[in-house]
């Protein structure tokens, strides 16, 4: 079942929170931070929304969708910037779940793309992406820290 993550339930999407930053070797993970961060998505769409994934009443997987901005198109996109599925409960279409999921809610949300990232050697995600008919972005991405 996904649900919308507030005020009520955020507590539960922390743990995956930090395991999805553990599954991307994230050096310095900062619980207080990723309260104060991710608790913005529980109070105001704004920015962004988070989705939690439960199966028999358990967190097992999330979603944030960001807002972003798109100067080819001169419009407001949505950015699924976390998937993330507890390893035990992979391949179980959860994840496709999550992704519709996301795409619907883009399109109430007013946005009319979807667009994500992944790392390039998440390959069960790439077949998952590919087999939902995303399209593959010829674009490459840089980072530079300030």
């Amino acid at each position: 079942m996904i649900e919308e993550v507030t005020s009520q339930n955020f507590e539960e999407v922390l743990p995956l929170i930090k395991e999805y930053q553990i599954f991307y070797d994230v050096e310095k993970i900062d619980e207080k931070k990723n309260q104060e961060f991710f608790s913005q998505f529980t109070q105001s769409h704004e920015n962004g929304i988070l989705h939690l994934y439960k199966v028999a009443n358990k967190a097992i997987g999330f979603t944030t969708i960001y807002k972003g901005f798109s100067s080819t198109r001169s419009e407001a996109v949505a950015i699924l910037n976390d998937l993330y599925i507890q390893p035990p409960y992979r391949g179980n279409g959860y994840a496709k779940e999550l992704i519709d999921n996301a795409v619907n809610t883009a399109k109430l949300m007013g946005f009319s793309r979807l667009q994500w990232l992944t790392s390039e050697n998440n390959e069960s995600a790439q077949k998952l992406y590919n087999k939902i008919g995303a399209n593959k972005s010829s674009w490459f991405f840089y980072a530079k820290e300030t």
